[in-house]
C-alpha cells in the first residue's frame, strides 16, 4: 500500500504538466491493476463457503491446517461440532466424565475455533448419543441430530461439506454416525445450490499397522483430493490444538506436533463423494 501511495503522488505531481483526463484514466487503470494482482490473488476463494462437521471437540484437528488455509484464502469456513465431549477422559489428566468436563470442552472449542478463524456451531448432543440407554435413549438423539444438521446445511448453503468417512478416522462410533448423518442429509434431496461432499481419509500406505490398514485405511485410488497447506497454516493448527488442553499430552511440543502431522507430507487427504451421472438397468454397468 505504501508503494501505491508513493506512485499515486508521483502521478499527481506530473498532473501539472499533462492532460488531467489522461492522468485520471491512467490512475484508475493502475489502481485496478494493483487490486487485481495484490488483493484478489491473495483471496482466491472470496465468497466461497465451507461447512466442516465433526463429532467431538478437537476432532477438527484432523483437518485444521486446511481450515486455516481456506480462511487465509478468503473462504468463509463454518465448523459444526455435534457432541459435548462429556466422556473425553484420558491418561493425561484427572478430569471426570460429566457436566464439568462438558463446560471445559465447550470453552476449549471456542478457543480453538477463534484461533482457526472459523464460525463455530457447537451442538449439545451427548457423546455416544445416549447409546448406553438403548434404543429409546439413542434413537431420538440420532433423529434430532440429523434434522438439526439438515437445518444448518439449509441455512449455511455451503459450496463444500467436509466430514468423517465410513471409517470415522479411528472407527469411533460417534465419528461414523456423524459422517453417515451428514451424508444422509446431503443425499436427502436435490439441493437448490450445488455442493460437494468430501470425506476425510488416511491413505492405507501411510499406516504401518496391518490391522489398522483394514480398520481405517483407504486406497489412494479413492483419496484423489490431496490438499497442501503452508507452514503458517500448520502453526495456526498447532495454536488451535493447544486450546484443547484437557485432551492433549501436556509434554507435547510444537516440534512434536509438526513432526507427527507432517510425517507423510504437508497434506490433508479427502475422498469426494461421486454420485451416478445417468440411469442404469444393471448392477454390472
Amino acid at each position: 500500500m505504501l508503494i501505491l501511495n508513493k506512485t499515486i503522488m508521483k502521478i499527481f505531481k506530473y498532473s501539472y504538466r499533462t492532460n488531467i483526463r489522461a492522468l485520471f484514466l491512467c490512475t484508475i487503470s493502475f489502481i485496478s491493476l494493483f487490486q487485481t494482482t495484490e488483493i484478489w490473488s491473495q483471496k482466491p476463494y472470496e465468497g466461497k463457503v465451507i461447512l466442516a462437521v465433526f463429532a467431538h471437540p478437537d476432532d477438527e484437528s484432523t483437518v485444521s491446517p486446511i481450515l486455516a488455509k481456506y480462511v487465509r484464502e478468503g473462504a468463509k469456513v463454518h465448523l459444526v461440532i455435534v457432541t459435548d465431549g462429556r466422556y473425553g477422559t484420558n491418561d493425561y489428566h484427572d478430569h471426570e466424565a460429566g457436566e464439568t468436563l462438558v463446560a471445559t470442552r465447550k470453552e476449549e472449542m471456542k478457543c480453538a475455533a477463534e484461533k482457526l478463524g472459523v464460525v463455530l456451531t457447537h451442538l449439545d448432543y451427548h457423546d455416544q448419543l445416549r447409546a448406553g440407554e438403548g434404543y429409546d435413549g439413542h434413537m431420538p438423539q440420532a433423529w434430532e441430530m440429523i434434522k438439526e444438521l439438515y437445518g444448518i446445511i439449509d441455512k449455511v448453503q455451503p459450496d463444500v461439506l467436509i466430514t468423517w468417512g465410513p471409517d470415522g478416522g479411528t472407527t469411533h462410533m460417534d465419528h461414523r454416525l456423524v459422517g453417515a448423518s451428514v451424508t444422509q442429509v446431503f443425499l436427502s434431496k436435490d439441493w437448490d445450490k450445488p455442493m460437494s461432499l468430501f470425506f476425510y481419509g488416511t491413505p492405507s500406505e501411510n499406516i504401518d499397522n496391518a490391522e489398522n490398514k483394514i480398520l481405517r485405511g483407504q486406497s489412494s485410488t479413492y483419496l484423489r483430493t490431496k490438499i497442501s497447506y503452508s507452514q503458517e497454516d500448520l502453526e495456526k493448527a498447532y495454536s488451535s490444538i493447544q486450546c484443547h488442553y484437557s485432551q492433549m499430552n501436556p509434554d507435547m511440543t510444537q516440534e512434536d506436533y509438526e513432526k507427527g502431522k507432517t510425517s507423510n507430507g504437508m497434506f490433508v487427504y479427502l475422498r469426494k463423494f461421486e454420485g451416478p451421472t445417468k440411469d442404469s438397468n444393471s448392477v454390472f454397468e
